[in-house]
């Protein structure tokens, strides 16, 4: 995983009236919008940090060299005990290239936490006693390290929800603006 060198310039030093945000590009700054780049420079090092925490979480569960994608495709197979098929994990995990995750999938076959069966075209992918016990470990060290520090850090159940519908929310708009990006 490599470390990205990020500006934190503050917006007030590029927009004159504006409060002082900390942003990761500021010269991506919209005087009509300087809380997305604000938002964006959040997406960035939470998506660093959760990538990060789902690895060392899965190494403390017992399975070492996880990559993020291999970890959340192991517990979306696993996501109430059904059979998927490719492209509904793709469509759920919201991944275009299902290339990658195929690839995941295969390793993750290899490793004996998932298992393919065929249903007439399609593959069907479901997890392993293997798996679902990795995952339960996981869940474990989840609990002890992650819920625990939420719950003594104060940080609401309620904010939580809010900032989820927030990021579902910023998801459709970045993935319609990926749209019209498309079409120029």
């Amino acid at each position: 995983m490599s470390e990205q060198t990020v500006d934190v310039t503050p917006v007030a030093a590029v927009t004159k009236q504006a409060p002082t945000k900390i942003v990761s590009s500021n010269h991506l700054v919209s005087e009509r919008s300087a809380e997305l780049s604000e938002l964006e420079y959040a997406l960035i090092m939470a998506g660093n940090a959760f990538n990060r925490w789902m690895m060392r979480c899965m190494m403390a569960a017992g399975a070492k060299d996880m990559t993020p994608i291999e970890v959340s495709l192991l517990h979306h197979v696993n996501h109430r005990e059904r059979k998927k098929k490719l492209a509904d994990i793709c469509f759920v995990l919201n991944i275009e290239d299902t290339h990658v995750v195929t690839y995941a999938l295969k390793k993750l076959v290899k490793a004996g936490l998932v298992q393919s069966e065929k249903a007439g075209k399609e593959l069907l992918f479901s997890t392993t006693p293997a798996g679902q016990d990795l995952c339960m470990k996981y869940k474990e060290v989840r609990e002890r390290c992650l819920i625990e520090v939420q719950v003594d850090s104060g940080i609401q159940n309620q904010a939580i929800g809010e900032a989820a519908q927030l990021l579902r929310n910023a998801s459709g708009l970045y993935d319609t603006a990926a749209r019209a990006a498309a079409s120029l």
